[in-house]
């Protein structure tokens, strides 16, 4: 399973390795980092989501170079036969970019997890947190890129002609119809031709734990999208996609996560 609980968690504090991946859109004013050092899990460390992506870009999020992503993790103390338990404390449930990263790059599928409801939930069940960092001792993780787990922009424009997978947008309808303007500067209003739309808020309870996997099967069949696994996700800058690409992991097992990583901040520029 994608998704761990809190409970679980708990009892399992030292046997696994735990990742704040905490961002926030910048409208937001919030600091993932520094709300981190103010309060996170015990034995929890801070992958900075930001600084982790490709440096030599203009474009948000987009996946690094394997030496780079080996030296993050590395850097990290994670090897390669860890299991990885991934929390946010963010409205966009940017834990589920960090998980598609781990996939991405080739850590075993089974052994990375999302906790399910996050720290909003660990703290509201009153489970303890901690400010002290988490001591770290540096580790030699090795890469094994995916790279049919990512789809580019000439590959997304060529679908739109041949159809030989799906595209769903995990943006809101009103983005997606463009009927209102994009939050990030540069963009034109709309949507990919031929793409459908699942807001991945939908997916989402309040407490920030993903509905039941009936109700998301419900959701994905509510898009009219016709359903196998040659579907993948996109969204504003490759966050919320990869909500989706975890939700749709849960009533598919079979699936691999497939992101396109440039999304719309790529797609609609004007």
């Amino acid at each position: 399973m994608s998704l761990v609980d809190t409970n679980w968690l708990e009892k399992n504090l030292y046997k696994v390795k735990i990742i704040d991946c905490s961002w926030h859109m910048p409208q937001t004013k919030r600091n993932g980092l520094e709300e981190f050092q103010e309060l996170h899990i015990e034995n929890a460390v801070f992958f900075d989501l930001d600084k982790n992506s490709k440096t030599d870009t203009n474009l948000p999020h987009m996946l690094t170079d394997s030496k780079s992503w080996e030296k993050i993790l590395s850097n990290m103390g994670i090897r390669n036969d860890d299991q990885i338990i991934i929390y946010d404390n963010s409205d966009v449930i940017s834990s589920c970019r960090c998980w598609y990263n781990f996939i991405y790059y080739g850590h075993n599928a089974n052994l990375v997890h999302v906790l399910d409801g996050g720290l909003k939930k660990w703290i509201n069940e009153k489970k303890p947190t901690v400010n002290d960092l988490t001591k770290i001792i540096n580790s030699n993780y090795l890469a094994h890129e995916k790279k049919e787990l990512v789809k580019n922009k000439k590959q997304i424009d060529e679908n739109i002609n041949i159809n030989k997978f799906k595209v769903i947008d995990a943006r809101s309808k009103e983005r997606f119809e463009g009927k209102t303007p994009e939050p990030r500067k540069g963009l034109r209003s709309g949507s990919i031709k031929n793409s459908f739309c699942l807001p991945f808020s939908d997916l989402i309870n309040e407490d920030h734990t993903f509905i039941d996997k009936e109700k998301i099967l419900e959701k994905f069949k509510s898009t009219n999208c016709e359903l196998d696994q040659n579907v993948i996700f996109t969204c504003g800058s490759g966050i919320t996609a990869s909500v989706l690409a975890l939700a749709y992991s849960l009533i598919d097992t079979k699936y691999k996560p497939i992101i396109y990583d440039g999304s719309w901040s790529e797609y609609g520029k004007i």
